[in-house]
């Protein structure tokens, strides 16, 4: 008896492959072909698919939007809550002396002045600018919740632009604000003043820090204050004083000047550094005013050209001697200051004095570097030891004594 052989695996997809098709035919003509995907129907179906693919990514992104929105207006909203019990409305009625009675204030009105601060401690002391209550006769503090305290000016410090009031009746409940490292602040973090900007008061306006490490004069004194913070916050006439904060509300810096040719805010802003304040307000609440160390010179920064002029090696950079003066430390301690002058191509150059490269193994680029260091690092009495190139090529180390830099400038 023959026996049935098993089709092979190959027979049956030989034999399934054309029936399947032959049945797929079938079906789709009893059904007219209706279910066929055409070219057009593929292409409709896929932008409708693009279309609402392209609908749930814009609302994706709009809502994304409106929670960083809300999650900025959240953090500036508790900054502004944190700190406004801290900042105050300053008023002045300033005497003949002021500077507003000689119309020099752009505050406002003659023989009143107006400013803004903040508490500095529990103890009922005001931080502010001198200029704001320089000359003062009367001074009224306001605070948000529109209590108003007469205030005593225990100090200023001209050439920091600082000044110090104390309360002249004790406030409980008093809120200090945080301070922060002015050191730390980086170009492109969040600025925010408070202030009474032309009167308007307690205003908030916001930025961003645009620069740091400015070296600014001094409103009311011929010394510069170095390590400025500047900022594009709006800051007007009356937020002199002010807080300038950071994004956890710490006081980083004093509001004092803008550069503005109108005398309102151009988007320069600039605040002396709270580091500045730190060691300036101590001494002004407890003796009234504060001494710096000084050398006793003025000076210019050596770039390509100076050193050319001088035949100084390629590359040398410090702070030039100009003028030295007379019986100061700089004097006492041996420096050299230009012995002539040269006009180049229309510009007049002082030559022929020392040139400080370092101070105390730190490197002096420039009189803002020998200006930062003086400041941060030495008081009247301390010693320090200079490099020092003179014109002739050669170096020597000079040891100074540093005096206390005088009150007129």
């Amino acid at each position: 008896m023959k026996q049935l052989k098993s089709p092979s695996s190959k027979n049956i997809k030989n034999w399934l492959i054309p029936g399947a098709l032959g049945l797929l035919i079938f079906v789709l003509a009893a059904c007219g072909g209706s279910s066929v995907a055409t070219p057009e129907t593929v292409a409709t179906l896929t932008a409708s698919e693009s279309t609402q693919a392209i609908e749930n990514a814009a609302m994706a992104a709009e809502s994304a939007a409106d929670e960083l929105v809300a999650a900025q207006e959240s953090v500036m909203i508790r900054i502004y809550k944190k700190a406004l019990p801290s900042v105050v409305n300053i008023q002045v009625i300033q005497g003949l002396a002021g500077n507003e009675a000689s119309g020099q204030n752009p505050d406002g009105l003659p023989s009143r002045g107006e400013g803004s601060g903040f508490v500095w401690d529990e103890q009922g002391h005001i931080v502010t600018n001198q200029h704001v209550v320089e000359g003062a006769e009367t001074v009224t503090v306001i605070f948000a919740d529109r209590t108003q305290v007469l205030a005593t000016v225990l100090g200023g410090d001209p050439d920091s632009d600082l000044a110090v009031l104390r309360l002249n009746e004790q406030l409980d409940n008093l809120v200090v604000l945080d301070r922060g490292d002015s050191g730390e602040v980086l170009v492109g973090q969040l600025a925010i003043a408070i202030g009474a900007p032309f009167g308007q008061e307690f205003t908030m306006t916001s930025g961003i820090v645009s620069a740091v490490g400015r070296t600014i004069r001094s409103g009311v004194s011929q010394f510069t204050v170095p390590e400025v913070i500047q900022t594009d916050a709006p800051i007007n006439p009356g937020n002199s004083g002010g807080p300038l904060l950071d994004r956890h509300g710490r006081v980083v810096g004093i509001n004092t000047q803008i550069i503005s040719r109108s005398g309102s805010n151009a988007g320069v802003g600039l605040a002396v550094p709270i580091n500045i304040a730190k060691m300036v307000v101590p001494a002004l609440i407890e003796n009234g005013k504060y001494e710096y160390s000084w050398l006793g010179i003025s000076g210019a920064p050596v770039g390509p050209d100076i050193a050319q002029l001088m035949e100084l090696p390629k590359g040398t950079q410090g702070a030039l001697v100009i003028a030295v003066n007379p019986d100061s430390p700089a004097d006492k301690g041996g420096l050299i200051g230009s012995d002539h002058n040269e006009v180049v191509n229309g510009i007049q150059y002082s030559l022929g004095g020392d040139t400080i490269t370092g101070i105390d193994g730190s490197e002096v680029r420039d009189m803002t570097d020998l200006i930062v260091y003086l400041t941060n690092n030495t008081r009247p009495g301390d010693e320090v030891m200079l490099d020092v190139l003179h014109k002739d090529g050669k170096s020597e180390k000079l040891p100074v004594t540093l005096g206390t830099r005088p009150g007129d400038g």
